[in-house]
């Protein structure tokens, strides 16, 4: 079976996107251009940002449709990424909270992505 390994986000500006997420994750992109910003993170997984308006075909959608989700050690580990991201400004759609599948908050990226934290019950 085919694993995916590389997520593309459509972004408005990717260099101003690529700053973002270098300050979120703590480390520097792998591959830097005004149209492409490339982040090689845990595991080999890599995240892009690609400017919406060069992608080719078109994209019919940008952020808010989905979700880019990081998984937390523990429930404190939810509350403190809260916490830093809250102080770092990040707009926070939904404070942590518990769900059926564990602890988690969303917060947003600056073209509205959603950025999903949590820890799932009894792990």
């Amino acid at each position: 079976m085919t694993t995916p390994n590389f997520v593309i986000l459509y972004v408005d500006n990717p260099e101003n996107s690529g700053a973002f997420y270098a300050r979120l994750l703590g480390r520097e992109p792998v591959e830097s251009s005004p149209t492409f910003v490339m982040f090689v993170l845990d595991k080999g997984f890599k995240l892009g940002l690609w400017s919406r308006h060069t992608v080719e075909p078109a994209a019919a959608a940008t952020g808010g449709g989905g979700e880019l989700v990081i998984a937390v050690d523990d429930a404190a580990a939810v509350d403190a990424t809260h916490a830093d991201w809250a102080g770092r400004g990040l707009e926070i759609l939904q404070t942590p909270t518990d769900l059926d599948f564990g602890r988690t908050f969303v917060a947003l990226d600056p073209d509205n992505h959603r950025l999903r934290v949590y820890w799932p019950n009894g792990q």
